[in-house]
């Protein structure tokens, strides 16, 4: 009830600070047109940032593009929940094998990829899209169910156990 009391506070607060529902991975996509720029590719032809909005953020600092703060700003609170519950320390990622990091880092860039490709992650496309009435955040939610199921199965091919409720590891098949 916690949790959800304050995702519903967050999402209002950001709604009459910035004028528009809550999103993510708009900034994802800056992010990356700001990393392609560096190397050198031409990201002003692609769609996207022909943009007027997208192309002015391509040119200014994430400080002041107000999706980025708040992603540090929930990067930072899942980092000091962790630390300050038990669940991270520093130490034990050395203990972690190298396929298992690969896994996990090439899981975040294709749930990043997918979330653009669906048109939000679980809070801009599924919470917003369910709060405005809109088919699309239920049926979000059902693709996103699918795709967690499928996940569980890949788990175990990056060294990583499922666990139940009480903490066990579920048998991989």
């Amino acid at each position: 009830m916690g949790g959800a009391a304050v995702l519903a506070l967050g999402s209002l607060l950001i709604l009459l600070l910035l004028g528009r529902p809550w999103g993510v991975t708009a900034a994802f996509a800056l992010w990356g047109g700001k990393l392609a720029q560096l190397l050198g590719i031409p990201v002003m032809d692609w769609a996207l940032f022909n943009n007027p909005a997208f192309a002015e953020k391509l040119e200014q600092s994430i400080l002041k593009d107000p999706t980025s703060v708040t992603n540090f700003g929930v990067f930072l609170g899942a980092f000091l929940g962790a630390t300050l519950g038990g669940a991270f320390r520093l130490q034990d990622l050395r203990r972690i094998p190298w396929t298992t990091h690969l896994g996990v880092f090439l899981g975040g860039v294709l749930m990043g990829y997918g979330a653009r490709l669906a048109g939000g992650c679980n809070i801009g496309a599924y919470l917003g899209g369910t709060a405005s009435f809109s088919l699309h955040g239920p049926l979000w939610g059902v693709f996103a169910l699918l795709g967690t199921a499928l996940g569980m199965r890949l788990r175990p091919a990056c060294r990583l156990e499922n666990e139940g409720r009480t903490g066990k590891s579920l048998p991989s098949t």
